[in-house]
């Protein structure tokens, strides 16, 4: 797996709001990075898309909140707790709080990830 390239886009760079989106088409593939945007930004949570390159991927982690990963294009492979999912299009899985996780492109793909950080429990 190839070191993070994340391109970061300037905080508060939420797409425009009251307009209708083609999710797969608003990132793109760029060559040898993993790029991030930010669809919803608040302090109870978070959504983005992201796309990522063949042979890149994020490094082991933990999250303190539960996050829900969606393919929206081509397949992932999410491990977690040392576990291995493939994923593809249409598909997604929950990642648990506190679970150490990696995140790999055997092939390129794109995701929404979607992390609540409170609510009714």
């Amino acid at each position: 797996m190839k070191s993070n390239n994340i391109d970061v886009k300037k905080p508060g760079s939420e797409v425009e709001k009251s307009v209708g989106l083609i999710i797969v088409e608003i990132i793109e593939y760029i060559p040898n990075s993993v790029v991030s945007k930010t669809i919803i930004k608040k302090s109870t949570g978070n959504i983005s898309v992201m796309s990522f390159d063949t042979g890149e991927g994020l490094t082991e982690k933990t999250s303190p909140f539960d996050t829900f990963a969606q393919i929206i294009d081509g397949k992932a492979e999410i491990v977690i707790d040392g576990k291995s999912n493939l994923l593809q299009s249409g598909e997604g899985i929950v990642i648990p709080a506190h679970r150490p996780n990696i995140i790999k492109a055997n092939e390129r793909f794109k995701m929404i990830l979607s992390i609540i950080k409170s609510g009714y429990e």
